[in-house]
């Protein structure tokens, strides 16, 4: 991106970095000479995937299960053990430790699965829990672990992937609307726990070729967009994401974006941005 060095460098911390949405944010950003933290299952990935990003040891790419509350918790420490720089803003009891930093970090819960096609019915136990602990309990993780060193820099933004099958259904994923449906309940009651400065979004993305669209459409999932097509058109969802991290108001307030030919409601409820497609048109500059 032109003038990326005349506009503030974020650190992205990204879970279900290793494919996916997760994965084409992550190049998107390094692209624009932001710093990417990723986490995955999956190590050969992320390893795979560090080869690509430009100046690779600008970021830090972990093995963690987000379904874990001890492997979130060590991610966590690791974390602000790499890329936290020591700065007396506040402080929190984390990890059994004081921790004092100003990482500037925007959490961007990626990570998320689905069940095979089927009737509720015939769903197994083991695949439902699966959904369950990685797409809800996952983020709920995630939360318990960051969120508190975000309060005491009083700011922060974090982004939970929903969908928009969390607010409607279909027939054949009951557990992953289900999932998604938690995904929202969850963040707007976080958002009422949140100080001042601090924000936490629910981003449906709209529909996207990605692994999970391939297991419900079968073939006809290519008849949408790549993720890398959509991170290069849809970035400035970040700017705007800044924009509110930095206190702005107002400009989303019950108003309307057009992207790719599609509408997008964006509604700000103090500390919670619902944004019920990806945002084409932001009225702020992107990081």
């Amino acid at each position: 991106m032109n003038g990326v060095g005349a506009r503030r460098s974020r650190t992205v911390l990204i879970t279900g970095v290793s494919k996916g949405l997760g994965r084409a944010l992550a190049l998107e950003l390094a692209k624009r000479g932001h710093t990417v933290i990723g986490c995955s299952r999956t190590v050969d990935k992320l390893n795979s995937l560090q080869s690509e990003l430009s100046s690779p040891d600008n970021h830090l790419f972990l093995s963690a299960d987000v379904r874990s509350n001890s492997s979130v918790e060590e991610l966590a420490r690791v974390v602000m053990e790499k890329k936290g720089v020591p700065d007396i803003i506040g402080r929190t009891f984390f990890n059994r430790y004081y921790v004092r930093t100003n990482i500037e970090v925007v959490p961007v819960n990626s990570a998320g699965t689905i069940n095979r096609n089927n009737k509720i019915w015939e769903v197994p136990e083991e695949e439902f829990d699966n959904v369950i602990d990685t797409n809800v309990k996952g983020i709920a993780n995630m939360l318990r672990h960051f969120i508190p060193l975000m309060i005491a820099r009083k700011q922060g933004i974090i982004v939970n992937m929903s969908s928009g099958w969390g607010r409607s259904g279909a027939a054949l994923v009951a557990p992953y609307c289900a999932s998604k449906w938690a995904v929202e309940g969850l963040t707007r009651s976080v958002a009422k726990e949140l100080t001042d400065g601090m924000a936490i979004i629910a981003l449906n993305p709209g529909v996207i070729n990605t692994d999970m669209l391939v297991s419900c459409f079968g073939n006809s999932a290519a008849l949408y967009q790549a993720p890398e097509a959509w991170w290069r058109l849809q970035t400035k969802i970040l700017g705007m994401l800044v924009c509110l991290h930095q206190g702005f108001e107002g400009s989303y307030n019950d108003t309307q974006s057009y992207s790719s030919g599609q509408w997008c409601i964006s509604q700000f409820d103090k500390k919670y941005l619902l944004t019920t497609l990806c945002i084409g048109v932001c009225r702020c500059n992107m990081i």
